[in-house]
């Protein structure tokens, strides 16, 4: 590999996190021009092409290689730099993978907790699919179902999230009068987080071996997500974070007691270490042993 020039990886950083030339140009202070110039310049050197020229721009597989590199060099340049003259300089930034029911629930009390310590960059997604972001060099560290580590990175085990079957009395008094059985999960409506989330059809498959297919509501946010079902919207998984205090009110109940879906959760960061992302890791582990299983 050629010598690598840091301009040019901290513009590549800066448009695949802008979306644009333009928009990366304005956030590091220079020419649309002068950003294409430095893309090119270490495409020339990697010999393959690193940016789609798309609406968002984005990484190419070789361009997500350069982009952890990218990453990871800007890390370790901050590190120095708060070394040298801490007064002087701003705490770093920490990009992270988060899915979404531990982002409303245990997650934001524990980056609360570091607040100028670092600064986070948190992208939500559901947990089967964070480990694509680390993958492709966009965040440093993700919460994830996925226990291999990804390349570069280390693993460790969080804890269990666990889920019930969830809905209101006036729900439940209409669709599950008789009983809750194939026949009519495979009628009354689910609510269901978005397209990716597979955590009621897996309660489904625990109860009939044929594919249930009930008609459903997307509902792509945490708190509301949780809203709908005590509306009376839908029956949903629910953790217990979500479900306790509403189960109390009597507003939600479990309609199906001892079944429930497992998600084992685990932290992946960087193998690199950095000061910050090792107190950010600490403080993810201490919340996941407090709420997890």
């Amino acid at each position: 590999m050629p010598d690598l020039d840091l301009s040019q990886l901290r513009a590549l950083a800066a448009v695949v996190d802008e979306g644009s030339f333009d928009a990366a140009a304005s956030a590091l202070h220079l020419t649309p021009s002068a950003v294409s110039q430095r893309i090119k310049a270490l495409e020339q050197s990697a010999g393959r092409v690193l940016v789609r020229r798309t609406k968002p721009t984005e990484a190419t597989e070789a361009g997500h290689a350069y982009l952890r590199l990218a990453r990871q060099v800007e890390a370790l340049v901050q590190d120095v730099r708060v070394e040298v003259d801490p007064a002087e300089q701003r705490p770093p930034t920490i990009p992270l993978a988060v899915n979404g029911d531990s982002l409303a629930t245990w997650v934001l009390p524990a980056l609360a907790a570091l607040a100028g310590t670092a600064y986070f960059d948190v992208r939500r997604e559901d947990e089967g699919r964070t480990a694509e972001l680390l993958r492709s060099g966009t965040v440093m560290a993700a919460i994830t179902s996925d226990a291999a580590p990804v390349q570069g990175c280390r693993s460790t085990r969080l804890g269990t999230m666990r889920y019930r079957p969830m809905a209101s009395p006036a729900f439940v008094d209409a669709w599950f009068a008789d009983g809750v059985d194939a026949a009519s999960l495979a009628l009354a409506p689910v609510v269901v987080f978005d397209r990716n989330d597979d955590l009621q059809d897996a309660y489904l498959r625990q109860r009939s071996r044929r594919r249930l297919a009930p008609p459903r509501h997307h509902i792509p946010a945490s708190s509301q997500f949780a809203e709908a079902i005590s509306l009376g919207l839908g029956w949903g998984m629910l953790p217990k974070e979500q479900y306790e205090e509403r189960q109390r009110a009597g507003l939600l109940v479990d309609f199906d007691p001892g079944r429930h879906v497992d998600v084992t959760l685990h932290w992946q960061q960087w193998a690199l270490q950095t000061p910050a992302l090792e107190i950010t890791a600490r403080a993810i582990r201490e919340a996941a042993a407090d709420h997890l299983t």
